[in-house]
Formats: structure tokens, sequence, C-alpha cells
């Protein structure tokens, strides 16, 4: 019997919590390039040009790979003036020093060099913040984030990272309404365009924020026990992201490539507030492509949980 694909579940009717999400393109380049085929992530890469939100997608889960960085040397050797082999690199780099088999100040100037071969590109500065989110400081984060958005206002995968950073500031034995993490969810979702899914950030952030409190032992470490979706401010934000996603939603080749993150954050927090219908809207279109955030906050199986909302709203698995 012919195994599936790298990365693919055996169980097609189940979740599938591949960071690929539903990018089928990306899923055929990552498997290639585990097999040391790194001309189909290169053509993959070509072909995205500048759309940047797709192209940090795209190189982030091709980077992720355990052999990712061996064959991007292999890539960069055969076409050392290539912008696209160094970002590969660099991000390859960033993931072997998030799991500690490189030197984190090594991952940092490959992505400095990635940056100078594409000054345009956020896509290196978006490594050094993934890797300053594991192994920086707060200061560290913000300049990698600043150098991000200057580049690419909306970027969103830049934006969940400084969420999940800030939403980890935390004082006292309560959450604060007035937290820094909602004012920068709230703040980037109003400076960006109507059609943004920046607009689901404030969900984004509150999310993050029951992580942090829930593992403080200030909120319940099940959710479905908690308060935490049920305040005011949490029911303004989250009738504001589902209607922006009534008003915006799309789901073919034009779509956001990050949307189904989204998604999982709006069901996840909607079946909390006590809105399975809602719920159920958002699990369907979200199919099989389940994330592990939120599902796993704050340390929770996130098949299960996955699996436990679908029959809540659902009423099957």
């Amino acid at each position: 019997m012919t195994p599936p694909p790298l990365g693919r579940p055996r169980n097609k009717d189940g979740p599938v919590f591949d960071p690929a999400l539903d990018d089928t393109e990306l899923a055929g380049a990552r498997d290639a390039l585990a097999r040391g085929r790194w001309t189909e992530a290169r053509d993959l890469l070509h072909a995205t040009g500048e759309d940047w939100d797709r192209r940090g997608h795209r190189l982030v889960v091709l980077a992720e790979g355990p052999a990712s960085s061996a064959w991007a040397r292999e890539w960069q050797l055969a076409e050392p003036d290539s912008a696209d082999a160094a970002a590969l690199l660099a991000c390859a780099t960033v993931f072997r020093a998030i799991r500690g088999q490189e030197i984190a100040e090594v991952a940092r100037a490959a992505c400095l060099t990635a940056a100078r071969m594409a000054p345009a590109d956020p896509t290196p500065w978006l490594g050094v913040l993934v890797l300053a989110r594991r192994t920086g400081t707060d200061d560290e984060r913000v300049r990698a984030f600043d150098q991000v958005r200057a580049r690419h206002p909306e970027h969103h995968h830049a934006h969940h990272l400084m969420a999940a950073c800030l939403a980890e500031h935390q004082t006292g034995d309560h959450d604060d309404p007035l937290h820094e993490v909602y004012d920068f969810a709230s703040w980037a979702a109003e400076q960006a365009p109507a059609d943004s899914p920046l607009a689901v950030l404030p969900v984004v952030a509150h999310a993050e924020r029951y992580r942090v409190l829930a593992r403080a032992g200030i909120e319940p470490r099940d959710p479905a026990r908690s308060g935490h979706w049920a305040t005011r401010r949490a029911r303004q934000v989250l009738k504001a992201a589902f209607d922006w996603w009534l008003e915006w939603d799309v789901d073919d080749a034009t779509a956001h490539p990050r949307r189904k993150v989204d998604l999982n954050y709006l069901a996840h927090a909607k079946l909390h507030e006590g809105r399975p219908a809602e719920a159920a809207a958002l699990l369907t279109r979200i199919g099989p492509h389940a994330t592990h955030a939120p599902w796993a906050y704050p340390d929770r199986d996130p098949r299960k949980a996955f699996l436990a909302a679908r029959r809540a709203a659902l009423g099957s698995a």
C-alpha cells in the first residue's frame, strides 16, 4: 500500500493539524523538499511573488521540516544569488535554533543576510521575530515587529506573534481589561483596511490572554468552565469579528492564506461564549483544517478539544 504524503493524516475524515492549512501547492512542495527535491519550493516561491502574507506563510511551513536547512543550503550552493534560497535557509536556521540545534545568533545572522538580499521582503524579519519570540527580549521582539510592519503593515503572522508575546505580560492575580495586548489588537484592527483579517486579532488577543491566565491559575484550565469569553468586552469583540467574517468571508484562490487560523480562533471563542450555532457555521467552514492554537490552550490535547467542539456544535466528530 502506498503511504500517505508527508504531513498528511491517515484518517481523511479527522482534523488535519497541518500548518500548510489548505494550501495544497505548499503541502506538495514541503513534502518534496523533505525528500531533497528543492526545485518545487523554488518554483512555488517564485510564483508567490510579493504576496507577503502568502510568502511568509509558505516559507515558515517549508522551513519547519527537520531537513529543510540542509536542502536550502544545497539550493543556495546551486543558486547563490537567489533571495528565495537565502530566505528559506534563514527561516530553517531559525527553527533549528528553536529546537536547540543551532546558536540563536547564527540564525539571526542568516535572517539579516537574507534581508540584505531582498530589502523589501518582510519575511527575513518575520524569521527574526519568530526567533525573538522564543529566545529574545521584549525590545528585540518589538524591533523585529517594527521591521516587518514597515514593509507590510498588515502582516498577519507578525501580528499574531506580537499578540502572543504581549499577552504574556502579567502582573497581579486578575485579568486587566485595559491590558496592553487588548489595546494592541484593537489598534491593529482599526488601522487595517476594512477587508483585512486583522479584524479578528482582538479575538486572538483574548485567547492568548486566556492561555496565560489559565497557566497562572487565574482562570480555570478547562475553557468551558471559564467566564473569559462572557465579559462585556469579550462579547463586543466577538460580535465585531463574527460580523466581519459574515461580510468578508471568501473560500477561493483569492482568500487570505492564513484565514483558517482566524476561523479556528473565532470558532473556539464562539463555542466558549455559549453560541454553538455560530460556532457550527465556523467549524463547517474550517472543515478538517484545525490548528493547534487555540484548541490546545492552556495545555489540552488539541485533537480531542477540536473533536469535542465539533460534537458540541455540530452533533458529530
